[in-house]
């Protein structure tokens, strides 16, 4: 898997998610619990992974939905 978006802003999250499900790539959202750790205070970003062979497709889909911005970028 490979990360697509790190962020704390839950509707980014909300919205990628559902981007995700309906083109029906499998994803994972990494550090969800964290938040019991820090306290929630919001400072710890969670992570979208996406599957390796689909991250074109994704990054793609999140450009076209107009949250590009928020894409990590490719190394």
């Amino acid at each position: 898997m490979q990360e697509l978006i790190r962020t704390n802003d839950p509707v980014v999250i909300s919205f990628a998610e559902s981007l995700l499900k309906e083109a029906e790539i499998g994803y994972f959202i990494a550090d969800q619990n964290m938040s019991i750790a820090e306290g929630s205070i919001g400072v710890l970003a969670k992570r979208i992974l996406v599957e390796s062979d689909r991250i074109d497709q994704a990054r793609r889909l999140m450009i076209d939905a107009g949250i590009g911005q928020e894409l990590r970028r490719e190394d």
